[in-house]
């Protein structure tokens, strides 16, 4: 029954696309790729992200994850999508069903259906889960990696968003659906941290605002939220609280020449660590002397991210990504000795096209994990080579 239910939406799509043409003047575009990762990672990451190289997954003490090197065989980087355009009185209508194989959460580490975009949009409006207007998706290199630069603003959000300017230059304005994590550090066995429940009274407010010219663009996005903690507990201490996240994010591309294009980043703010690619909690917990009624309370933890990457075309045969990426948190004082503080994260590869819509190369991809206080940091580096066969058809 559970195998039957995972490729129901596969049913979906086939009827969908299979369907009599009905639709009158919709135009629809089934698209997708099939992708094979396989690699040897030279020393240890934690085995849910076998395939990845995320700097939070790299061991907070030595060996934490068994011996070093590892082969290592994937295809969760597959995907296929359907997206529709059908004209309106009111502008065209605009829809987008995306999944692909790659297993987060509850499904950490298996080869399974994940939905990533399930999105509608008319005129000035669109409704659903899709890129939050605080990222952007463009800065993301050519690169054979899933994950991507660790420093970099990534998150699908469910949303509404409104988009008065559209076009080269843009502007967009969501709401988006609120979340957020916590660390409970260093006190993680008081008892009375299992009595704090999360609440979400307003939705996360982001914005971009990009000005495109002939060289490329600049944009600048920016993200306001509220996170709230109530203390559920019968005891005398009051543990409850709240904070405002906030974050700018100042991002571009800048075309060199014909062959090359600058992919940058920089992004600071506090309690926004759930938009980032690779980062922990958005709270972490802070000592609060003297206060016996309060003895411990949550900060919003600032964050700063960067992105540096060229993309290289050779000729119409070979190019090649290479770059770097850091995330910085300001740990609060509650934290453990050996939470994430600092990652790195490093990519160089050389791909090949030998006939359209089929990718081929090899990458080296470092990375490094730098803790809070413990003085421990952890490095990896993976060699990789992937096979990636595209495919689209319009009907």
């Amino acid at each position: 029954m559970k195998a039957m239910k995972r490729w129901i939406p596969v049913l979906l799509l086939s009827c969908c696309v299979a369907g009599p043409a009905a639709a009158g003047d919709t135009v629809y575009e089934l698209y997708g790729h099939i992708m094979l990762d396989a690699g040897y990672d030279t020393k240890q990451a934690a085995p849910d992200w076998f395939d990845v190289m995320r700097p939070t997954k790299l061991p907070a003490y030595k060996d934490e994850y068994g011996a070093d090197g590892n082969i290592y065989y994937s295809v969760r980087q597959t995907r296929f999508g359907l997206k529709t355009t059908t004209p309106t009185d009111k502008g065209d209508l605009f829809t987008q069903f995306e999944w692909e194989m790659f297993g987060t959460g509850a499904d950490a580490g298996q080869t399974t259906l994940r939905l990533r975009h399930a999105y509608g949009q008319l005129g000035k409006w669109g409704a659903g889960q899709t890129w939050s207007p605080f990222m952007d998706i463009d800065v993301f290199p050519n690169t054979l990696e899933y994950w991507g630069p660790n420093g970099m603003v990534f998150f699908r959000n469910v949303q509404i968003r409104y988009m008065p300017i559209q076009g080269d230059t843009r502007m967009t304005i969501a709401l988006e659906r609120p979340g957020a994590s916590g660390d409970g550090g260093i006190y993680s066995e008081i008892d009375a941290l299992n009595d704090i429940q999360a609440r979400f009274p307003l939705p996360d407010l982001s914005a971009e605002y990009r000005v495109g010219r002939g060289w490329g663009y600049v944009e600048l996005a920016g993200m306001l939220r509220y996170i709230k903690w109530e203390d559920a507990g019968t005891d005398s201490l009051d543990l409850a609280g709240d904070a405002v996240g906030w974050g700018l994010n100042l991002s571009s591309n800048l075309k060199i020449g014909e062959s090359d294009v600058a992919r940058l980043q920089v992004v600071y703010g506090e309690g926004i660590e759930n938009y980032m690619n690779d980062a922990t909690v958005d709270i972490g917990i802070k000592s609060n002397p003297g206060n016996a009624t309060t003895p411990v309370k949550g900060v919003a933890l600032p964050v700063l991210g960067i992105v540096a990457f060229l993309d290289h075309s050779w000729n119409k045969k070979f190019s090649s990504s290479v770059g770097y990426s850091m995330l910085d948190l300001d740990n609060s004082n509650g934290q453990a000795p050996d939470a994430f503080k600092r990652g790195h994260y490093a990519v160089g590869n050389l791909l090949y096209y030998p006939v359209p819509k089929v990718t081929t190369g090899i990458e080296v991809q470092y990375g490094k994990r730098e803790n809070f206080a413990d003085g421990f940091t952890s490095d990896d580096v993976k060699i990789q080579v992937s096979f990636k066969y595209n495919y689209s058809k319009m009907m």
